[in-house]
């Protein structure tokens, strides 16, 4: 049974499920969880948020479980606006999001849960790749696509960007929150933001069962939109990561064309090298512009002191309450 307070010492998460038109699947999900979480030793709420479904998924709900907190969205909002919604009304600050479709092995949320206290995380990702990782041939060229994009721009190897099994601080994800899309690039977006902004991200190999209904994914405008948020992000998170290539390509290419204008053509190009050469310099100082500004916006950057400050009063509480 959910639970709203847990006892001193207990460690507590709110479980958020987005749920459109999910009918067939939402109560054995919301079974198969409650069974998993009954076993563990965590305190927890279920917060399912019906957005907008029009095959009675929140009758469901509420019918089978009574338990669970059911929130419902005024029509369709999307998938980042349906896990918002559920996010600000959590009482517990470990936020767990999953989906209703019965692909995410809930049952490793406790393992999820551990991992973020061993590790100090501020999110844990259930990375899908697992030993037995079911995602459509279709879908898997954007996938990698996408992964490259995000890599580059976060400096580093992401495993599963765009898992939607996930656990995270909430007082973290609020930071983002005038960032975060309401469609499915919800779990990009946050990835991205806290791996630029020096948050703790770890991952946990986790399975990718079979949906149980149909894909709400479109394959081909989806791809678009998430290339296009990468790009975005990249601008907004990572300027210099952007910019200083770009310069870079035009001092190149400015050295190049004086060197074949003067060897090859018997003149210097002067005029135009030089235009090159102003192009790429005034490119590296609007990306140092925006790095600048980046660095200095209020609200998402946590310094290395209050991170310090946060795991040592975590470890003290956690002593205090044995």
């Amino acid at each position: 049974m959910s639970q709203p307070a847990g006892a001193p010492g207990e460690v507590c998460v709110s479980i958020v499920i987005p749920a459109y038109n999910e009918r067939e699947s939402i109560g054995p999900v919301l079974a198969a969880l409650k069974s998993a979480l009954a076993r563990s030793p965590l305190g927890y709420e279920i917060i399912v948020v019906d957005d907008g479904s029009q095959d009675g998924t929140g009758e469901v709900v509420q019918a089978q479980h009574q338990d669970v907190r059911l929130l419902r969205q005024h029509g369709n909002q999307g998938y980042g606006a349906a896990l918002k919604a559920g996010i600000r009304r959590a009482r517990h600050n470990l936020i767990c999001i999953t989906d209703a479709d019965g692909t995410y092995p809930n049952e490793r949320i406790p393992d999820l849960v551990q991992y973020a206290i061993d590790h100090e995380s501020d999110m844990v990702v259930g990375a899908r790749t697992g030993a037995n990782v079911a995602i459509p041939l279709a879908r898997r060229p954007a996938k990698w696509v996408i992964g490259k994009l995000a890599n580059a721009a976060a400096g580093e190897i992401i495993p599963d960007i765009n898992s939607g099994l996930r656990l995270f601080r909430r007082d973290v994800a609020l930071r983002f929150f005038n960032l975060l899309p309401n469609g499915f690039s919800f779990t990009t977006t946050i990835t991205l933001g806290m791996l630029t902004n020096g948050y703790l991200v770890g991952y946990v190999p986790i399975d990718y069962h079979p949906r149980v209904g149909k894909s709400k994914i479109r394959p081909v405008r989806d791809t678009l939109n998430f290339v296009q948020l990468i790009a975005r992000m990249a601008l907004y998170f990572a300027p210099l990561k952007v910019f200083l290539p770009i310069s870079a390509f035009f001092m190149l290419l400015a050295v190049a064309w004086g060197v074949f204008s003067a060897t090859v053509l018997g003149q210097l190009a002067d005029v135009s090298t030089l235009v090159l050469v102003m192009t790429a310099v005034q490119i590296a100082m609007v990306g140092l512009l925006a790095e600048l500004v980046n660095r200095r916006m209020p609200g998402y950057r946590e310094d290395e002191n209050a991170r310090h400050e946060r795991a040592r009063n975590g470890r003290e509480g956690e002593a205090r309450h044995g």
